[in-house]
């Protein structure tokens, strides 16, 4: 059985069918790439599998739990972690301190929460600023906290949105080789990404959204010169003329 499985997920704001009727599923210890050009609908889908917004309808299973219409929290104490495009972050009060909240409220005690910070912070190269309140962090540091934050207590299925955006290369290699090395201990991933050669490297199976809807799904190859995948992102005019 899949880890989640996603049967004609809709999300419409009024008449815009922002997710029309997706249908996935994600394997346990799978690292799938979300992608699509900008509206597709990435976000959103994300959004209410995190359970930020209500579905308009389908359903999703998770570990064979329907958890369609689950708050946010207890979706988490399900071991469902989001990372957010826009970093999110608590910026009056330390990195450490930070990670410590995050690791108590999904469960961790505060003796488990500070040895887990001290590894995290050390694996993501914070340990320098680890006492430092995160507002004063860089951009690229505090999208490297939010992102360690998703990782306090090992979630059965993290949810990334747009990780490596304006990020730093150094950091989003730092990044990049934290995700390979979860995934291949059997970390289950969903990465929104528009940086290719990103999911190229991490992702072997990609799935393509356009206008709400799936339009690939398949090895990462494959999607990215599908005919329609090439159509969305460059539009039919440029498409047209490129196999004129």
């Amino acid at each position: 059985m899949p880890l989640m499985q996603i049967n004609e997920v809709q999300k419409h704001f009024g008449g815009l069918r922002a997710v029309d009727k997706v249908s996935l599923d994600i394997s346990e210890g799978e690292l799938v790439g979300l992608i699509g050009p900008n509206g597709s609908g990435k976000t959103t889908l994300l959004n209410v599998l995190s359970g930020h917004l209500q579905a308009s309808g389908g359903s999703v299973r998770f570990d064979g739990e329907n958890v369609l219409g689950f708050k946010p929290a207890q979706l988490v104490c399900r071991g469902i972690l989001r990372m957010f495009q826009m970093t999110r972050v608590f910026n009056r009060i330390s990195a450490f301190d930070n990670l410590i909240v995050s690791g108590l409220a999904q469960g961790l005690s505060e003796s488990e929460s500070g040895k887990r910070a001290i590894e995290l912070l050390e694996e993501l190269t914070l340990t320098h600023v680890m006492y430092l309140d995160a507002g004063q962090l860089s951009g690229g540091q505090r999208k490297l906290l939010e992102f360690g934050a998703c990782f306090m207590a090992k979630p059965r299925i993290a949810l990334l949105d747009e990780p490596f955006a304006a990020v730093h290369p150094v950091m989003k290699e730092t990044m990049s080789a934290f995700i390979k090395r979860r995934n291949e201990a059997g970390q289950t991933f969903i990465l929104v990404s528009h940086d290719m050669p990103v999911v190229v490297d991490l992702c072997a199976r990609s799935v393509c959204m356009n206008a709400g809807k799936v339009l690939a799904d398949g090895p990462t190859d494959q999607v990215l010169h599908t005919s329609a995948v090439i159509e969305a992102y460059l539009g039919e005019s440029d498409y047209e003329d490129q196999h004129a």
